[in-house]
């Protein structure tokens, strides 16, 4: 019998290959970051000029990718998934929940990551954003850390409500989230009560997690706790979701 692992890379692989069958899809999702990067840092001199403020600014739309990417991949898509034919006979199929889950985070997932490219490129040629070996090892693991969050929200989203609601939804949270994440307008600008809230949302810990990674300095505690809290939150609430979702349409 498959163990959980291989079902969850037998899951993700097909995911995968039924993506990239429509080539719009990726390439939506790796040009609007990118085209984020050049309206709102390329053109403004005093950000992209200097390396510290260009650094950050590079890395506030790199979590913003991997936000919108996670938002809209794993909401948008399992929602429409379970309004479709296809979804019931899976749920036929000995494959638990984990996997499923796991199969969705690791396929949509690697999409997302892959939105960040265009930025890095574009960050290292048009802006002064600079770090070392060591910093962009750093963040890419501190990437990969505070995306969790990101990925469990969508597919909690995905599984709680039907396609035309997620869509919605989908939109306000991703604004919201980067916008009083610090995605936008960088921290240091905030109302004092707003960078406050801000801590406690998963889109700022994850921020603050990767700019530490990059640039070194000190971890303020409430980041890597925020997200290790949104992720073991989430990943409760996911697998809750998705017994309820199998429980009403399949009992």
């Amino acid at each position: 019998m498959a163990t959980t692992l291989q079902l969850t890379a037998l899951h993700a692989r097909y995911s995968l290959l039924e993506t990239v069958r429509v080539p719009i899809a990726l390439i939506g999702s790796l040009v609007f970051p990118a085209l984020s990067l050049l309206f709102f840092v390329v053109p403004q001199a005093q950000v992209a000029g200097d390396p510290v403020i260009a650094t950050q600014a590079v890395i506030s739309l790199i979590v913003f990718a991997v936000l919108a990417n996670s938002l809209f991949g794993f909401g948008l898509t399992i929602a429409q998934a379970r309004e479709q034919a296809w979804d019931p006979y899976l749920r036929t199929l000995p494959v638990t929940g984990v996997a499923r889950v796991l199969s969705h985070l690791c396929s949509v997932g690697l999409l997302g990551f892959a939105a960040v490219i265009p930025v890095v490129v574009l960050g290292a040629l048009l802006t002064a954003a600079t770090t070392t070996p060591t910093g962009l090892l750093g963040g890419i693991v501190a990437l990969l850390a505070g995306a969790l969050p990101f990925m469990l929200l969508g597919t909690a989203i995905g599984y709680a409500l039907p396609s035309k609601a997620a869509i919605a939804v989908v939109q306000v949270v991703m604004f919201s989230l980067a916008f009083a994440g610090g995605l936008f307008i960088p921290p240091f600008l905030f109302a004092p009560w707003l960078d406050r809230l801000s801590m406690f949302l998963p889109s700022r810990q994850t921020r603050e997690l990767v700019v530490w990674a990059v640039q070194g300095g000190e971890l303020p505690w409430w980041s890597w706790v925020g997200v290790l809290a949104w992720t073991l939150v989430l990943t409760v609430v996911v697998l809750a979701l998705y017994r309820r979702d199998e429980g009403r349409r399949y009992r």
